[in-house]
């Protein structure tokens, strides 16, 4: 009799011995089986071949595989190792890892074989174009990058300014693979960058290029998933899970707009950061990394500045185009003056016509969406709150709800306070809000909105950035999916309604995140022909990173960043790990959680903090505790984490903390 060791799509920790006829072959790592599971049938992955010897004793029990799914894996050696990496590297199983791997129609719990229906995908019918001609830094930047790939250095980050061309020579490098019968995969944040890139890519590769993300059907990605592995050289494009697509012979990974939060998994385990991930990826297939942005994350900037990755700078916009102009507007003063239309001040309204009149677009950027983040008591000063989660509700006007956005839980709009009956006025503006007030302003503007309630089927991202494209629409409301790489020709003028928000987060990477977010927004204006314009709205003129911004001064923003961080014991210096406890008690989990700080602390000692009470501190009726382990750079880290792990288990075996759940998230954002 063999033996296997069968990958279950369960939070287990270890993976199931299962046994193979003798005149049956081992099927090879990678391939699917189905396995007997208490008295269910479920399909599993085989890991290894089980080669420790087992006794009677043990081989009595073992259960035989009951079925192997096909000849050839659907796994490749390399994502095999990339499992094992992420669930180690980020405290998970590998049952976790292969849920979120592998598409729901590869992946099946339970014995189901997947119907085999036509995918709505369709090949590209259109003509192949050439690549566009580099500029000469373009063409500089291409040179550099290969001279520190020949050197070895196989991670190297493009810094250019927004409108650079970066995009171009992802497509020469690409070709470059394609040519060697090496494949290229090219990740960005967010779904709707997709949308543009898309397009575009397919008019140089054809039907070379796949695009893969969420938003396809189950039947859709087991298809695509499948038709990754084929031999033939490709290139696909998609958001983070992509990174567990088994692309053979790769030879390059781009990560595009690579200090996107949006790569960083929050929520269910595994915890992964695609970034990180693509380069154990292309360490495992001795591929090249690209990490392309025109503001880099902190740690990817502080490891070029170290030497432990290549450092390519591109300085110039495509075609000769300066960066825009940026305005600061004081709303103390204009709100002091009585000169606001709404959330409006009156030179951005004045700028706003002008605009309109030489028929120019604009983008207005707000990052909320809804109406108003909440309503408030006149009286008693309450808001309305989800009954599941200690938030604020939002309003919705359109569909007249309120709505919780941690939750999802949805109520009617109340028309006076539920705990006093006094009046409800709204506080605080979101999208919705704005496109109501621009329309009012501007009635004969026409006007769309993107955000997370307007784009939630499949298409309608595509439909509303193709509008804007296509100058259908003048005015173009959004929350940060309008600050992702988006490339219009004719705006002329993107305005930010209110900055403060950005850096009054609880957060030490805020005031990274928000120069990030106002340098990407800033940089949808002004791409092609005219200089752009970009006013920010603040009632601080005097914020030092809002200064940064306005001289698109990254350099500065690292220096400050660098020295903060370095004092405080933060990234890139120090590893973070957070433990997040949530109990559907408050009294058990501030137990449990006090009890793993002081355990916490006999071995980790001040590298441990005390225990934090979350701004929300109940979401979907579970409270919520937490506790930040900092680990500093060159320390053993994965002992760290299995004193850690064993600290866990420790506390979850007390009686009274059973109920309780303890995450663990590495490197959190």
């Amino acid at each position: 009799m063999k033996y296997v060791d069968v990958i279950l799509p369960l939070a287990i920790r270890n993976s199931y011995t299962y046994s193979i006829p003798d005149d049956e072959p081992v099927p090879a790592e990678g391939t699917r089986v189905v396995v007997p599971l208490m008295s269910k049938s479920v399909r599993g992955i085989v890991l290894r071949e089980h080669k420790e010897p087992v006794d009677r004793v043990f081989a009595e029990k073992i259960r035989p595989v009951t079925e192997i799914s096909e000849t050839a894996p659907v796994v490749s050696k390399e994502q095999l190792a990339l499992w094992q990496w992420m669930s180690g590297y980020y405290m998970c199983t590998l049952g976790e890892v292969m849920s979120a791997a592998l598409p729901s129609g590869v992946d099946k719990r339970l014995l189901c074989p997947p119907k085999r229906t036509r995918s709505k995908t369709t090949n590209y019918e259109g003509p192949i174009e050439q690549a566009h001609e580099l500029s000469p830094a373009q063409q500089k930047s291409i040179d550099e990058i290969e001279s520190f790939w020949h050197k070895g250095k196989n991670i190297v980050l493009l810094h250019g300014v927004t409108s650079s061309g970066k995009t171009d020579i992802y497509i020469h490098l690409i070709q470059e693979q394609l040519d060697t019968e090496k494949n290229v995969l090219y990740l960005v944040p967010e779904i709707a960058l997709t949308t543009q890139l898309t397009s575009r890519l397919q008019r140089v590769f054809g039907d070379r290029l796949t695009v893969y993300h969420s938003r396809f059907t189950d039947t859709e990605r087991e298809k695509l998933y499948l038709a990754s592995a084929r031999k033939e050289p490709h290139v696909v494009i998609g958001a983070r899970s992509a990174v567990f697509l088994p692309l053979p012979d790769l030879g390059l990974i781009i990560v595009d707009e690579e200090h996107d939060p949006s790569y960083k998994q929050a929520e269910p385990n595994p915890r992964y950061h695609a970034r990180a991930a693509a380069i154990v990826l292309a360490k495992k297939h001795e591929a090249k990394v690209l990490l392309g942005t025109a503001t880099p994350s902190v740690e990817s900037y502080y490891f070029a500045q170290k030497g432990v990755y290549g450092l390519v700078s591109l300085t110039e916009r495509f075609g000769g185009v300066e960066l825009p102009d940026i305005s600061l507007v004081d709303l103390k003063r204009q709100y002091e003056r009585k000169e606001m239309f709404g959330h409006f001040s009156d030179p951005l309204v004045d700028r706003i016509r002008q605009c309109l009149a030489d028929h120019k677009q604009v983008i207005l950027f707000q990052n909320r969406r809804g109406y108003a983040p909440q309503l408030q008591c006149m009286n008693c000063g309450a808001p309305p709150r989800c009954v599941q989660c200690d938030v604020p509700m939002t309003m919705h006007l359109k569909v007249r709800e309120m709505r919780c956005h941690y939750c999802g839980y949805k109520s009617t709009i109340p028309t006076v306070c539920p705990h006093c009956g006094g009046e409800l006025k709204t506080i605080g503006f979101g999208t919705e809000r704005i496109e109501d007030e621009i329309q009012t302003l501007f009635p004969e503007a026409r006007v769309l909105r993107m955000d997370l309630d307007t784009t939630r089927n499949k298409t309608a991202y595509q439909d509303i950035i193709n509008a804007f494209a296509n100058q259908e629409c003048d005015i173009l409301v959004g929350t940060q999916m309008v600050t992702k790489g988006l490339h219009f020709d004719d705006v002329r003028l993107v305005a930010v309604l209110n900055a403060d928000p950005l850096f009054n987060q609880p957060d030490f990477r805020a005031y990274e995140r928000a120069f990030q977010m106002l340098e990407q927004v800033a940089g949808r204006a002004g791409r092609k022909g005219t200089k752009g314009e970009v006013m920010i709205q603040t009632f601080d003129l005097g914020n030092v990173v809002l200064q940064m911004v306005q001289k698109h001064d990254y350099k500065a923003l690292y220096r400050q960043q660098e020295a903060e961080r370095k004092m405080f014991h933060y990234p890139p210096f120090y590893r973070i790990i957070r433990l997040y406890l949530r109990d559907h008690n408050a009294e058990r989990v501030q137990a449990a959680a006090t009890q793993m700080q002081t355990h916490l602390t006999r071995i980790f000692g001040a590298r441990v903090s005390a225990v934090i009470v979350p701004s929300v501190e109940r979401v979907q009726s579970y409270y919520l505790r937490e506790l930040t382990l900092r680990i500093e750079q060159g320390a053993n880290i994965t002992e760290a984490k299995r004193r850690l792990k064993e600290a866990i288990d420790y506390i979850l075996s007390t009686s009274s903390h059973k109920s309780v759940k303890i995450i663990a998230d590495v490197d959190p954002m």
